[in-house]
């Protein structure tokens, strides 16, 4: 807390809760955000934890008199022992303020017998010598000034409204028709129009009525409960009764708007979740327009008034925000709001009153989104169109790739020429996508071109909406292109949360031990259901079989983000491929957030630490489960480098043949490697690195191993991707060794008939009869039962002497060059 204070000498309180009270420093000056500013901090005595919300007027004749705001407050950590700190005069501590952010430093001084402190802003991200801060509370909007002559801002806010002719009377917010935008698809610009920011949250209509709060959602459901944090906000604003339109949202760790962690705070309706969730997700309130103050009706009011006594009444910081805005500019706006990757624009008429429900006085302009795709295939021109009609394009899911539908338009004639011919001279394809165009008119080809495209939406189970082309890629890799999370797997925001939970929640079997977590019962469903029709095998011998394996699975899944692929109906049924784990699991699932260049923002991927995620993953129809190289701890660093020797049509006892070769050059260099089945076609190989490797260096040894036996096996292996060019050779596919490439976890089952697994095996297990897909969810736990240990379990805790062994690498294939 920093109170203001205008006692007998006007100054500011820092306060830091710590042992039970606030520990506090008269600062005369206040705070500074400059480095090299050395503000005087006098050390007072320890104020009660309960006065750090006080603000009021303390009367003549007390200690202390005059007024007091509650001019910042936020949370603080020390850096170091803060007892030790204040014993030994240095106290260093981050501050999370509304106004007050960044590492600060108390010194105490010789001066003062010991009670003078210098406060000093540390140089961080945080530092601004120019920025004056708002003299105002965090708390109600007021001053200290306000406060000592009785004037209020919503008082002066009300008298300006019957000025302008508001009529009389306060407004109900459950009687409001909410204002709601209508759409269009283009940016313009328009000096008789203001442009905001459209927020990705739950609307709202927020009531003040003497001191009390209320939340509506725009059905005129309560929302009260959900948000206690703003409602109590509300409660404290200096203002009579207000009606106030806006957007409750909550803020990632870059204060962009995170519409699933929103939903996280919403879809729960006990009170202790609700709090719990308030301290571990804390939303805030974007407040756009004022529809009623005191007992006047703004509603007529031009817009541009209504915003300006809104932002008037109004606190500088905390969780209830003015929601600003440009004039004019709506063109240049937009393209900033694009290029941040953000929700869109919303563009209102300056002059214009309170809509009543949906109006052209306010527009929503939604941005666009940018991704690249693969293109596998095109369609012939219609009418006078010149070279083709459009491109069929996918993404890469890590084992397959996911139709995503067509784009036609952003090509100029000539475009269309030229690349009709680059496309006619690619090698043909087929793939089996669900419900995909056939007839003449379409021609499939492999993925060997990247395009750069623009468009809405990518719905679940649908296609691309909107899509244009910008431009070819070049140089790019296809497999590379993988699903956009956020923008294939999960709808569109909802205009408010569900009234009830979306799924059952884990209940406890027993009362919780110290240090433990609730032993949980999880809610399947569908166990019945077939999901292997061929072999008659259910979705329940599915999770039989994941829990079965765990003892051996899980140590292989432990701190790894996994990416999901989902078959509710079983394995002819729809797929789709998940990165982000939905709002609605489970608080003890636990999830880790990471940067995606591809999506440019965070990507909450799961994280299977404990068998009932495993479970709680195949219970939402998961099959098989991919998973990253690297763990939580340092995710640019991967456990093991990765072959994956891939037929596509050659014989298998080629793979055979080039494992051992390859197991016989490790021994040669005296690397160690592992081995297991794909569970589909192949035989994945891997390495360990224990963490010694960057990515590119993964990568680079997986090439090295590659390029030499291409060279001694030329007739049977190749390191050429696409299909056409691998003349029936088994590709050594050494490109999964880079950060976010996904491997098909150990024992994992594969969406095929006869449930096949990825198997760890030895490297005895080389040999004619050998199949990957011999090893089943039937049969691969009593495999594990039967066997002493894991033959792959090592490749998690060995630390080879990858020196020695790059070195023996260069020299080999130098020979090998040499040979051929």
């Amino acid at each position: 807390m920093v109170h203001k204070h205008a006692a007998r000498r006007l100054h500011y309180d820092l306060r830091l809760q710590l042992g039970g009270v606030l520990v506090s420093w008269a600062v005369p000056k206040g705070p500074s955000l400059d480095p090299e500013v050395k503000r005087l901090a006098v050390h007072v005595e320890d104020h009660p934890v309960e006065y750090g919300d006080f603000e009021g007027v303390i009367p003549a004749g007390n200690y202390g008199a005059g007024e007091v705001i509650v001019w910042d407050r936020g949370t603080w950590v020390a850096i170091e022992d803060p007892d030790a700190g204040l014993e030994k005069g240095k106290l260093l501590f981050d501050l999370a303020g509304a106004k007050l952010r960044g590492r600060f430093t108390l010194v105490r001084t010789a001066r003062g017998q010991g009670k003078e402190w210098l406060l000093i802003k540390k140089p961080d991200a945080y530092a601004d010598p120019e920025r004056v801060l708002s003299e105002a509370s965090v708390v109600s909007g007021l001053t200290v000034e306000n406060l000592a002559s009785g004037q209020r801002p919503a008082e002066a806010g009300e008298a300006r409204l019957a000025a302008m002719g508001a009529p009389d009377g306060a407004v109900d917010a459950k009687a409001v028709s909410i204002a709601l935008c209508e759409t269009r698809d283009v940016p313009f610009s328009d000096p008789e129009w203001l442009f905001e920011l459209k927020y990705d949250g739950y609307r709202v209509l927020a009531s003040v009525a003497e001191g009390k709060a209320a939340l509506y959602y725009r059905s005129g459901r309560d929302a009260t409960y959900a948000f206690p944090e703003i409602a109590e906000a509300l409660g404290r604003l200096a203002v009579s009764r207000a009606v106030i339109d806006g957007e409750v949202v909550a803020l990632d760790t870059t204060g962009r708007p995170d519409f699933r962690l929103l939903q996280r705070r919403a879809q729960r309706l006990r009170d202790t979740d609700i709090r719990r969730l308030a301290r571990e997700i804390p939303v805030t309130l974007f407040v756009f327009d004022l529809l009623g103050l005191g007992h006047r009706d703004a509603r007529p009011i031009p817009l541009v008034s209504r915003k300006e006594i809104l932002r008037e009444i109004l606190p500088p910081g905390g969780p209830i925000r003015y929601a600003d805005h440009v004039i004019g500019s709506g063109e240049t706006f937009y393209g900033e709001v694009e290029a941040m990757g953000l929700e869109g624009v919303v563009a209102k008429k300056l002059a214009a009153p309170y809509p009543r429900g949906r109006s052209p006085l306010w527009l929503k302009i939604p941005a666009l989104r940018t991704d690249c795709f693969a293109v596998v295939g095109y369609t012939a021109p219609k009418g006078s169109r010149a070279g083709f009609g459009g491109l069929h394009l996918a993404a890469w899911s890590g084992e397959e790739w996911i139709y995503a539908g067509k784009v036609g338009s952003g090509f100029t004639d000539r475009e269309l020429i030229s690349l009709s011919e680059r496309l006619k001279q690619l090698p043909r394809a087929s793939y089996s996508f669900p419900q995909v165009p056939s007839g003449t008119e379409h021609t499939w080809i492999e993925a060997v071109l990247v395009a750069e495209v623009t468009y809405k939406e990518w719905p679940p189970d649908g296609l691309l909406r909107q899509s244009r082309m910008i431009r070819l890629v070049p140089e790019a890799d296809p497999r590379a292109c993988t699903p956009i999370t956020g923008a294939h797997e999960e709808p569109a925001a909802d205009a408010e949360p569900p009234p009830g939970r979306r799924t059952p929640e884990l209940e406890p079997l027993e009362p919780q031990t110290k240090g433990a977590r609730k032993p949980a019962r999880l809610a399947l469903s569908n166990l019945d259901k077939i999901f292997f029709p061929e072999d008659g095998i259910t979705k329940g011998q599915l999770i039989d079989y994941y829990r079965a394996v765990w003892p051996t699975m899980g140590p292989y899944l432990a701190d790894r983000p996994v990416v999901l692929t989902r078959y509710p109906d079983g394995i002819h049924g729809k797929s789709f491929f998940q990165k982000d784990a939905p709002v609605f699991v489970p608080d003890w699932i636990r999830t880790e957030k990471v940067w995606s260049e591809h999506a440019e923002r965070e990507i909450s991927y799961f994280i299977c630490d404990e068998v009932d995620a495993l479970i709680y993953l195949a219970n939402l129809g998961t099959i098989p489960l991919h998973m990253w190289s690297s763990r939580t701890p340092d995710l640019s660093r991967p456990d093991f480098s990765i072959l994956d020797l891939d037929p596509k049509g050659a014989p298998f006892a080629h793979v055979i043949d080039i494992a051992r070769a390859i197991h016989r050059l490790l021994e040669d260099i005296e690397l160690p490697g592992y081995l297991k089945t794909s569970g589909a076609s192949g035989l994945h190989i891997l390495i360990p690195l224990a963490g010694t490797l960057v990515f590119d260096e993964s990568r680079a040894l997986a090439e090295l191993i590659a390029r030499i036996i291409e060279a001694e096996l030329p007739d049977i292996s190749t390191t050429r991707r696409p299909l056409a060019a691998r003349g029936g050779k088994v590709y050594i596919d050494f490109g999964q060794n880079g950060h976010g490439r996904l491997l098909v976890a150990p024992l994992s089952v594969r969406p095929l008939p006869g449930a096949p697994v990825s198997m760890p095996i030895p490297w005895r297990a080389l040999k004619k009869g050998l199949s990957p897909t011999q090893f089943t969810i039937l049969n691969a736990p009593r495999r594990l039962a039967r066997q002493e240990s894991d033959p792959m379990a090592a490749v998690l805790t060995d630390r080879p002497n990858l020196g020695r062994a790059l070195s023996r690498l260069e020299q080999r294939l130098s020979k090998s060059r040499q040979t051929s």
